[in-house]
C-alpha cells in the first residue's frame, strides 16, 4: 500500500481530514436556498423576476387547459407579489404518499412535486420538474397561498420553505381558484426590488399568448418613478392574439407586405398547437419573441429553427416557381434575419436547456412547426403574388448586401495579409503613388493594345475590359460580385466598394472611361458609369471619375489634320477651318482599336491635348439621379421603353 501512495503522489500520507463525516446530505427545499442559481439562474434582477415568472406561469397553464380565464397580479408596495387565478385551485385534501400533509403543503414544500408529471391534468403545461413554487416559497421569508375550491376558502403561509401554519379552513367563499402572495427573502436577495415596467411586460406578453384569458394588473403607484410609463392599473385582453402583440412590437414601422403572415394549426393527437405571426420591416430591424407553453425562450430553440427553415424553404420554392433571379442564392439569414415575428408554441412534454428554460430543446418541435408553417406560407405566397413579389425583392437586395459585405470583406483580408494580386491583364504606371497618377479602363484588348502603346509609362495605366460590363443595376448586387471584369476593376483601384470605400486606398488620382465614339462605347461608359454610382458614388462625389473624348473623325487637306468628336463637330469643323478649300479626305474610326497609337495619345491621352469630362451626380429635383439610373438601366423594361417613348421626338440621328 506504501507503493500504490508513493505513486500516487501522496508520499506515504494518509487523508484524515475527509471522511463520510463531510458528506452532507440535503433534504426538503434547502438545496434551493443553497444554490438558488440552480433553479432560477443567479440572485440579482433576473432571478428574482423569475420568482414571478414560476408563479404566473402555473397560472397561466390552468388558463391554457381551459379551467381559468381571469389572472390578477399585483405588485404591492413593500415589494410582495399576489397572483390570483380563477381556475381549479391547487388540491388540499391529503396526498396518498404524505398522508399527513395535504396536496398542497405538498406542492409547496418538496422539490419534483406537482401535476405536470403526466397529460391526467394538464395536455401541456409550462412547469415540467415540479420545482417552480416551491423554489419560489423556498426563496421567500413569507408566502401566503389561498385556495377558493368547492365553495370553501382554504389558507396556509410559508416561511423561508417552511410552513408557519396548518391550512386552514377560512370558511364558505362564492369564487374558485388559487391565490399566492409572497415577498422575496432578503437572505437571498441583495435587492429585492421588483421593476414595474418588466412585470407589467410579463403580464402582457402572457396575455397575448392565451386569446381567452384577461390579466388584470395592479402596482402601488408609489413604486412607479422616473420616466416609467407603466400604468398603475390595466386589463389586459388580446383577441387577436399574436397579431396584436406582432402589431404593438412594430408600431408604426413600415413593413414590405400589407398584412402579416399568420396562423394557427392544431396536431393530430392531442399533441398540442402552433400558433404564429411574421412580418418583414422595411428599416429591417427583426426582433423575435418565441414561446413554448407560454414559457419564453430568448435564446430561441427547435421551435424557432423550424419557423426560419418553414420561410426560407417556402420562399425558396416559389422564388423558382416564378422564376426570380436570386431565389437560389436565398439562405436562411437573408428570408428570416430581418423578420420580425412572434410564435407560441404548445406540446406535452417540452424539453428545455436548464431550469430556467430561455431554449427549447425538444428534437421534435422542430418538424412539427417546420412541417405546419412551410404548407401554410407556401399557399400564403402563392394566394397573394403580390405579397410574395414584394417579399422577394425584398430578400433579393438582402442577398445582394449580404454579398458585398463577403466580397469587401475578401478584398480587405486580402489587402491587410498583403495578397492582392492585380489583374493580369492590367498595365500599370511605374509611380507607386497616386498622386497625379490615371487609370484608363478601355473596351476591348485590341484598344488595349493601342493605349498600351500611346501611354506614358510613368502616369498612366490601361485596364482592358472584355465588351460590355455587367449592368448592375438590373442585375444586382449578387451577380456583380461574381463578375469578372468588376472584380478586375475592384482590384485594380484597390479602394474597396460600398460602405468600405477607402478614397485614401485608392491607387490613382483619376479613373477614365475611354470608349469608342460610337453608340456601343456609349452603352458601354453607360455601364462603367452605373457601375461606379451604385458601388462606389463616392469615388465621383471625390472627383476621380471622367470620360475621355476620343475622335469619331479624322478630317485631313493638304498638311491641315482635324479630328472631330461626332458627326456635329464635322460639320462645324468642314464650315469652318476646312470651308472653301477644296477637298477634305474623311476618314471615319471604327474604333479605338483602329487607331495608331501615335494618334490616339495625340487626341485621347496626352493631358496637354486631350478633353476630358468629369463624370458628376447633379441635383435634379423632378429626377432625382437615382430615380433616372433606375429608368434606364433598372430591371424593369418597361421604364425603360416608356422613358424612351417620351423623348424619341428629339432624337435626330441614330448612329446605329
Amino acid at each position: 500500500m506504501a507503493d500504490l501512495f508513493e505513486e500516487a503522489g501522496g508520499k506515504g500520507r494518509k487523508d484524515k481530514g475527509y471522511t463520510a463525516k463531510d458528506i452532507e446530505v440535503l433534504e426538503g427545499l434547502e438545496p434551493v436556498r443553497r444554490r438558488p442559481g440552480m433553479y432560477i439562474g443567479g440572485t440579482g434582477e433576473d432571478g428574482l423576476h423569475h420568482l414571478v415568472s414560476e408563479v404566473l406561469d402555473n397560472a397561466m397553464d390552468e388558463a391554457v387547459q381551459g379551467s381559468a380565464s381571469k389572472i390578477e397580479m399585483t405588485l404591492h408596495g413593500d415589494n410582495s407579489v399576489t397572483i390570483y387565478d380563477n381556475g381549479r385551485g391547487i388540491p388540499i385534501d391529503p396526498h396518498p404518499k404524505f398522508p399527513k400533509k395535504s396536496a398542497l403543503e405538498v406542492i409547496l414544500t418538496t422539490l419534483h412535486s406537482g401535476g405536470k408529471f403526466s397529460n391526467k391534468a394538464y395536455q401541456t403545461s409550462g412547469g415540467l420538474h415540479g420545482v417552480g413554487v416551491s423554489v419560489v416559497n423556498a426563496l421567500s421569508d413569507r408566502l401566503t397561498v389561498e385556495v377558493a375550491r368547492d365553495g370553501t376558502l382554504w389558507q396556509q403561509s410559508f416561511k423561508r420553505g417552511d410552513p408557519t401554519t396548518k391550512l386552514l379552513d377560512k370558511g364558505p367563499v362564492k369564487r374558485r381558484g388559487t391565490t399566492i402572495t409572497f415577498h422575496p427573502d432578503t437572505e437571498i436577495f441583495p435587492d429585492p426590488h421588483f421593476r414595474p415596467v418588466r412585470l407589467y411586460r410579463l403580464a402582457r406578453s402572457k396575455a397575448y399568448l392565451q386569446k381567452g384569458v384577461t390579466i388584470h394588473w395592479k402596482c402601488d403607484p408609489a413604486l412607479i418613478t422616473g420616466k416609467d410609463q407603466t400604468p398603475a392599473e390595466a386589463t389586459l385582453h388580446f383577441p387577436g392574439g399574436l397579431i396584436d402583440a406582432l402589431q404593438y412590437e412594430l408600431g408604426e414601422r413600415a413593413t414590405v407586405t400589407p398584412a402579416p403572415f399568420s396562423g394557427q394549426v392544431n396536431f393530430s393527437g392531442n399533441a398540442g398547437r402552433v400558433e404564429w405571426a411574421v412580418h418583414w420591416p422595411e428599416d429591417a430591424e427583426p426582433f423575435a419573441g418565441a414561446y413554448c407553453n407560454t414559457i419564453p425562450t430568448p435564446q430561441g430553440g427547435t421551435h424557432e429553427t423550424g419557423l426560419r427553415n418553414a420561410l426560407t424553404r417556402s420562399l425558396k420554392t416559389y422564388g423558382a416557381l416564378v422564376k426570380h433571379r436570386t431565389a437560389s442564392q436565398f439562405q436562411l439569414e437573408d428570408v428570416t434575419g430581418a423578420a420580425a415575428f412572434m410564435l407560441s408554441l404548445f406540446i406535452p412534454d417540452p424539453q428545455f436547456q436548464g431550469q430556467t428554460k430561455e431554449k427549447l430543446v425538444t428534437p421534435d418541435a422542430q418538424r412539427l412547426v417546420e412541417s405546419a408553417l412551410k404548407d401554410h406560407f407556401d399557399h400564403w405566397l402563392t394566394g397573394n403574388p403580390e405579397f410574395g413579389n414584394a417579399l422577394l425583392d425584398h430578400v433579393a437586395e438582402r442577398v445582394e448586401e449580404r454579398l458585398r459585405r463577403k466580397q469587401e470583406k475578401d478584398i480587405s483580408r486580402k489587402t491587410a495579409r498583403r495578397k492582392l494580386r492585380l489583374p493580369g491583364k492590367l498595365a500599370d504606371c511605374a509611380d507607386s503613388g497616386a498622386n497625379g497618377t490615371e487609370i484608363f479602363l478601355v473596351e476591348g484588348d485590341s484598344a488595349g493594345g493601342s493605349a498600351k502603346q500611346a501611354r506614358d509609362r510613368k502616369t498612366q495605366a490601361i485596364l482592358p475590359l472584355r465588351g460590355k460590363i455587367l449592368n448592375v443595376a438590373a442585375a444586382g448586387v449578387a451577380r456583380m460580385h461574381e463578375n469578372q471584369e468588376i472584380a478586375d476593376i475592384v482590384q485594380a483601384l484597390g479602394c474597396g466598394i460600398g460602405e468600405r470605400y477607402n478614397d485614401e486606398a485608392l491607387r490613382y488620382d483619376r479613373v477614365i472611361i475611354m470608349t469608342d465614339a460610337d453608340v456601343d462605347g456609349a452603352h458601354i461608359a453607360s455601364l462603367l458609369m452605373t457601375f461606379f454610382y451604385r458601388a462606389m458614388p463616392k469615388l465621383i462625389d471625390n472627383g476621380h471619375l471622367y470620360l475621355a473624348m476620343p475622335p469619331l473623325y479624322r478630317l485631313a487637306q493638304g498638311g491641315k489634320v482635324a479630328y472631330a468628336r461626332d458627326d456635329a463637330h464635322r460639320e462645324e469643323l468642314m464650315k469652318g477651318e476646312f470651308a472653301g478649300r477644296g477637298k477634305v479626305e474623311t476618314s471615319r474610326f471604327k474604333g479605338l482599336g483602329e487607331m495608331p497609337p501615335s494618334q490616339l495619345k495625340e487626341t485621347t491621352m496626352d493631358p496637354r491635348r486631350r478633353t476630358l469630362l468629369r463624370v458628376t451626380v447633379p441635383d435634379d429635383v423632378a429626377l432625382p439621379t437615382e430615380r433616372f439610373v433606375e429608368q434606364l438601366m433598372g430591371r424593369k423594361p418597361e421604364e425603360r421603353l416608356a422613358f424612351i417613348q417620351e423623348r424619341a421626338d428629339t432624337a435626330v440621328e441614330l448612329d446605329i
